[in-house]
């Protein structure tokens, strides 16, 4: 199939990333459109919402999709963690240092340092400024007098989603929670 739609990159609804949605209308994953496409021609999925243009070939013709859902449920690992990346922690801390609230020359600091026995979870990691990294040094929390604004916790799901689609198309909105 030939895409007819926008060039990716130009600001129209459609793009190359499609939501994913459940049979439960959750949202559970970002996918490209000719994934979403093999899912629409093998009746795994339909159309929820589209994007500007369609997907053509040589005897067809689909709206190109920009939200999906599957038509059959899912099983999402609820007690599985998700892998831990810098990018999921700041996006689950809103881009912005847990000590001080900057928003710029972010990095992640370990609240309980690792050589006081702190592990890599994400109960253990928030995003941090290199000002307060620097500041707060190798040391605890009442050592330093250096609290976490919100108390770290593993992400909800739709920050994985971000992650995936750093821009999120408008027609995806209804479907997304807003606490994330």
């Amino acid at each position: 199939m030939r895409d007819s739609g926008p060039p990716p990159g130009s600001g129209g609804s459609g793009g190359s990333h499609v939501l994913v949605l459940n049979a439960t209308y959750e949202p559970i994953h970002v996918c490209g459109v000719r994934r979403a496409t093999v899912l629409l021609l093998k009746d795994k999925a339909e159309v929820i919402e589209t994007g500007q243009g369609e997907l053509r070939a040589e005897r067809t013709s689909l709206p190109r999709p920009a939200v999906i859902r599957l038509s059959t449920y899912a099983p999402v690992p609820r007690h599985g963690r998700r892998r831990l990346t810098r990018r999921a922690v700041f996006a689950r801390d809103d881009w912005t240092c847990q000590y001080c609230g900057s928003r710029s020359d972010l990095t992640v600091d370990h609240v309980i340092p690792r050589s006081k026995g702190g592990s890599s979870e994400w109960e253990n990691i928030v995003a941090c400024c290199s000002t307060c990294n620097r500041r707060k040094a190798d040391r605890l929390p009442h050592q330093a007098r250096m609290f976490p604004r919100h108390s770290p916790r593993p992400p909800h799901p739709s920050v994985f989603i971000q992650v995936a689609c750093p821009r999120i198309p408008d027609s995806w909105q209804a479907w997304l929670p807003q606490a994330a």
